[in-house]
């Protein structure tokens, strides 16, 4: 059996793997079209402009569903590892369910409403995904440091938190040199800039900015890496629980023997409730 066979394994597996391609995809379609600059674009820019930006969204939808699944998953098992009296580990368990779906939803927004089509809701959805979605990191953070040594190993906690000291250290460098980027450049519409020219006005802190949101993203895909191994301990199911042998909405004597419940009827799916 291959590792991504094992459990759950293949949902962070490929939550991570189609979100890097739908970035990768997206900036070798713009640069080939010479729709942005080769060296660093923001990955938005990569998305703004068609064809790229049709695939882009599509591909970015894809990633928020599969990001709302993993999140899922992370919260059964840490709900079904928690005993009945840790009251704290349930609560911010519920509260990183919550922001994870947040954060997932953030990317939808960003991935349907360009930067240069509509930039306020589109600045929503980043600030959604990435604001939130560092939370979310910051929660599980916590989760893992209270639940080793006794469910996993301290290495789990530690790269966690290297994780997330990298996604706080991305923000706040990609924040710093924005406000520097868009002060330096009064009366410019940055977000339709999509080439510079090196050594004009505001393009060093553009590339910081352009260079840390690229490592906000990797930051990202890299926390859900660490959710492989513990989602090869658990498998999920769903149990079908039908309510009456028939669908009308009244009391109907004329069904077949043949037809009624079957007591072992049963469907199986590895999205919905279960256990480790």
């Amino acid at each position: 059996m291959w590792w991504f066979q094992q459990g759950m394994s293949f949902l962070p597996a490929a939550l991570v793997i189609w979100t890097a391609a739908s970035f990768i995809f997206a900036y070798i379609t713009a640069v080939v079209l010479k729709h942005v600059d080769p060296l660093v674009p923001y990955i938005s820019d990569t998305g703004t402009m068609a064809p790229e930006r049709c695939v882009f969204g599509i591909m970015l939808d894809v990633s928020a569903f599969l990001g709302m699944a993993t999140v899922y998953v992370r919260y059964k098992q840490v709900e079904a590892l928690a005993g009945e009296n840790e009251l704290r580990l349930h609560r911010l368990n519920r509260f990183g369910l919550l922001l994870g779906w947040i954060s997932s939803f953030g990317m939808c927004v960003v991935a349907n409403f360009q930067k240069t089509t509509l930039f306020s809701m589109h600045l929503v959805g980043a600030v959604l995904t990435f604001g939130v979605g560092a939370l979310y990191i910051l929660v599980q953070t916590l989760l893992s440091l209270q639940m080793q040594p006794h469910v996993h190993s301290k290495n789990i906690y530690l790269a966690r938190l290297g994780i997330g000291v990298w996604t706080l250290s991305s923000i706040i460098s990609m924040f710093v040199s924005s406000v520097i980027m868009y002060s330096s450049l009064p009366g410019v519409d940055v977000p339709h800039k999509l080439h510079w020219t090196p050594g004009e006005t505001g393009y060093t802190p553009h590339i910081i900015s352009t260079v840390s949101e690229w490592s906000l993203a990797f930051s990202f895909i890299s926390f859900f890496l660490t959710y492989i191994r513990d989602f090869q301990k658990i498998t999920l199911r769903a149990e079908v629980d039908l309510q009456s042998s028939h669908l009308y909405d009244w009391s109907h004597g004329g069904v077949a023997a043949s037809h009624r419940l079957n007591p072992e009827a049963s469907e199986s799916s590895p999205l919905l409730a279960g256990g480790t």
